[in-house]
């Protein structure tokens, strides 16, 4: 029954298509957005991790 279903819809190949155009995209755009930043905001935002929240409390 299933497989009377799927050849009954037509142009399903597309959303095939569509589904890696759309992951391509996605990932060069992150790549992209990776290699565009600058050296000191990598540094702040690896080193957030390290941190232990007293340094929001001092600047309020």
């Amino acid at each position: 029954m299933i497989q009377n279903v799927i050849k009954e819809m037509g142009g399903i190949a597309v959303f095939g298509i569509i589904s890696v155009c759309l992951f391509f995209t996605v990932f060069l755009s992150a790549l992209i957005f990776a290699l565009v930043q600058k050296k000191s905001f990598c540094k702040t935002m690896s080193a957030l991790p390290l941190e232990d929240g007293l340094r929001g409390e001092h600047e309020q």
